[in-house]
């Protein structure tokens, strides 16, 4: 659902910021939306990269070989698994 927000923005850099989305084919409206959703996907990320206590107290138990590929050992394993 959209909804209207109201800005207070110094003339020239609105100026500047509607001939910016002008040039890219854009609204001013979706570039305001689409940073401020980067914007709070990154402090949701930095939120969720919080360990909880229990994950806190296991991390570094466990060594894995330099060379391991997880992504290949994660694809035999369910082959195994499955085929």
């Amino acid at each position: 659902m959209n909804t209207k927000l109201t800005l207070t923005i110094e003339q020239e850099i609105i100026e500047r910021a509607k001939n910016y989305a002008k040039e890219k084919n854009r609204s001013l409206s979706d570039i305001i939306e689409n940073y401020l959703k980067i914007l709070t996907k990154e402090e949701r990320k930095q939120k969720s990269n919080k360990l909880g206590p229990v994950v806190r107290s296991l991390k570094g138990s466990f060594k894995m070989p330099k060379n391991m590929d997880y992504k290949k050992e994660l694809g035999n394993r369910l082959e195994e698994k499955y085929l």
